[in-house]
């Protein structure tokens, strides 16, 4: 009827690892799915949630493309990555100055970084 006796074992062996790989995508998928709705519990907790991010998403798909056809508004924009590297030039100034300060400090006084460093210890 069914076959041999081996078939009949060999397909009875073939559905229970069917239903042991079924059982285990089933706990796997459920440990996702814990997982995930612990992670939703702790950033609605922190006051994060997904409402921002796809706010943003949309934000972001919302551009217009025409805008890089406006002169006026990539005028805009020069003007703002000028004031930016403006005032990023600015700072590497004042890093500069005081670089070339604590250079002069340290050859001035040496013997001071020595002390220093000996006090540390």
């Amino acid at each position: 009827m069914g076959g041999t006796e081996e078939e009949i074992k060999q397909k009875h062996q073939e559905g229970e690892e069917k239903f042991e790989e079924k059982a285990e995508e089933k706990v796997t998928e459920e440990k996702v799915k814990e997982k995930k709705k612990k992670k939703d519990k702790e950033s609605k907790e922190k006051g994060e949630g997904d409402d921002d991010k796809h706010e943003e998403k949309e934000k972001k798909k919302k551009k217009n493309p025409e805008d890089k056809n406006d002169p006026s508004k990539l005028k805009l924009k020069l003007e703002k990555l000028n004031t930016k590297m403006r005032d990023l030039e600015t700072k590497r100034g004042e890093i500069l100055k005081a670089i070339e300060e604590a250079e002069k400090n340290a050859v001035a006084n040496p013997n001071k970084e020595d002390d220093l460093n000996l006090k540390q210890d």
